[in-house]
């Protein structure tokens, strides 16, 4: 079955993966762009459509995909007035944890759609178990990515990592984590500018880089000797899942859903930060031991987070919304 799925392009990582599958995907268009027109933006996905917000209205669609609670009436609005969860089927794909007061945070979308006509997908287990999902039919899929390839070398005696959400550097990401980290390890930051990460540390400890195509990540990635993930309060990433899939050992919080996302086998995972900076400059130290955990980390990565089991999940789910 061929749906036609309207969504916006919120999780680059996210939605490449997702418009892999074999329908046609509709991306909204306003003439000020982002946050809820930016279209396609800058990737060259073929399965993908741009429409201007105004034809929505007279254009037939056969689920809503949801990622944010303001699309939810948005959507509403701009299909002309239908509702979603009664006359068009709708999912909402929730990609972070609660913030705020955990357990109890009652997720949005259970005020939305009272009735519970649309479902709500987590990326997480752990995040399924932490948002209060009300009467909500809630469902777990995790992550899949495009598989970037083994291109594990090693050759720098660095560690790296990437930061989701530049513009939000902290606690919730980990980056206060970095100078302990940074006097075990040199460290290479991706994905945030380096006038955002001022740390206290001596200089070249911590490098941040400027955010690349994703190729040139991937590349510049598998050129460190490990991964770390450092975030305490934020959904195991696809960049985290893309490392191990490049062959890197991963260096992690046993936080969160790491804990699954990592198995033992995959690398260390430790609430001790100094266990952790520990573990990293062994890895360092021992080139041959990294690229044997990385080449485990990455045969577990192809098994729960493979591009097809992802995609047959929400072929599953999709057609029993429609």
């Amino acid at each position: 079955m061929t749906l036609r799925i309207l969504l916006w392009h919120v999780h680059g990582s996210w939605t490449d993966a997702f418009v892999r599958g074999h329908h046609e995907y509709l991306l909204p268009v306003v003439p000020e762009g982002r946050p809820w027109g930016g279209g396609r933006g800058d990737r060259t996905w073929p399965s993908t459509r741009e429409v201007p917000f105004s034809d929505l209205a007279d254009t037939d669609v056969d689920v809503v995909v949801l990622q944010r609670p303001e699309e939810f009436r948005l959507a509403e609005s701009w299909l002309g007035g239908r509702r979603l969860g009664q006359d068009v089927a709708a999912v909402y794909v929730e990609h972070d944890p609660p913030r705020g007061r955990v357990p109890d945070t009652r997720h949005p979308l259970a005020d939305l759609a009272p009735a519970g006509e649309v479902a709500l997908v987590h990326v997480t287990h752990f995040n399924e178990l932490m948002w209060d999902a009300a009467h909500l039919r809630t469902r777990v899929i995790e992550h899949g990515v495009v598989d970037p390839g083994y291109r594990y070398t090693g050759e720098l005696d660095r560690a790296a990592t990437v930061v989701d959400e530049p513009a939000r550097p902290g606690r919730a990401t980990g980056t206060d984590l970095l100078p302990a980290m940074a006097r075990a390890v040199p460290i290479d930051v991706y994905g945030i500018r380096p006038r955002q990460l001022e740390l206290p540390v001596p200089a070249g400890r911590v490098t941040a880089h400027e955010p690349l195509p994703a190729d040139l990540l991937h590349t510049e990635l598998a050129a460190r000797r490990c991964y770390l993930h450092l975030a305490r309060w934020t959904s195991p990433g696809t960049a985290l899942i893309e490392a191990m899939h490049l062959g890197l050992p991963v260096v992690s919080l046993a936080v969160a859903g790491a804990v699954r996302a990592v198995p033992p086998q995959a690398g260390v995972l430790s609430t001790d930060v100094a266990e952790l900076a520990a573990a990293a400059a062994d890895l360092l130290a021992d080139p041959g031991r990294a690229k044997e955990i990385g080449l485990r980390a990455r045969e577990l990565a192809l098994g729960r987070h493979g591009l097809r089991r992802f995609l047959t999940e929400w072929d599953d789910l999709l057609s029993t919304l429609v």
